[in-house]
């Protein structure tokens, strides 16, 4: 594996880069054992993370869980299928083009995927690219379907950042070109309808739902008070 340090411009919404040793941290490692476990029977190489509505955290929980694999020694390939609002190149502080859309009209970049470098070991991202007029017809097309396969080829797990589901269609797209689908729901902020409506919207096109993720829960005080003082006796 690779020595690089991470890129300058990862974002601080990175917490698993940026305080590795704290509870959040703990929780996303959590949430990747959990994953590993789900997937014991049948090998999850190509996953959806979306969420009910907006603002309920998935691109945030996507990247960070994508950290936590890479630095489990996976090779780990972040796609942002968000060709509506993609933010992963903001996160990780690189270009948004050339993207996934060049390489679905491209067929050169099909051999030669334009992913780019995070700064973090295992880790690589293929952003959205130029943004097209009707993304789920893209997203819908074979062409996605080479996209998705020549990417497998290159990684360990391929991780596909999708809109809220409610609100398009892309996500439920989507979830049928892979092994799984993480659904991700916001305390205080999805509403109970949103999150069953998001469930039988997945269950409608057969959608292999491995989980759920919980964000934005108050820590446990004890919890801070443990995680804060790990290792000072070293």
């Amino acid at each position: 594996m690779s020595n690089s340090k991470p890129a300058a411009g990862l974002s601080e919404a990175l917490v698993t880069i940026s305080t590795p040793r704290s509870p959040i941290s703990e929780a996303y490692r959590t949430l990747r054992t959990n994953l590993e476990f789900a997937s014991l029977d049948t090998a999850v190489r190509t996953m959806v993370v979306t969420s009910p509505g907006p603002e309920e955290g998935k691109s945030t929980t996507l990247a960070n869980l994508a950290v936590t694999m890479a630095q489990a020694e996976k090779r780990v390939i972040l796609v942002d299928c968000d060709l509506r609002r993609p933010c992963l190149h903001k996160l990780f502080g690189v270009s948004n083009d050339p993207g996934l859309t060049t390489m679905i009209v491209d067929e050169a970049t099909m051999s030669d995927p334009p992913l780019q470098e995070t700064g973090i070991p295992g880790l690589r991202l293929l952003p959205s690219g130029p943004l097209p007029p009707r993304p789920s017809d893209l997203l819908w097309s074979r062409r996605m379907e080479k996209v998705i396969a020549s990417l497998v080829e290159r990684s360990d797990i391929v991780l596909f950042d999708a809109p809220p589901i409610i609100a398009v269609t892309d996500a439920a797209v989507l979830a049928t070109k892979v092994d799984g689908v993480l659904l991700v729901v916001s305390a205080g902020n999805t509403r109970r309808e949103h999150a069953s409506m998001a469930i039988s919207m997945l269950e409608k096109v057969n959608a292999k739902i491995i989980g759920a993720v919980l964000n934005n829960v108050d820590l446990d005080t004890g919890l801070n008070r443990y995680y804060s003082t790990e290792g000072s006796e070293w």
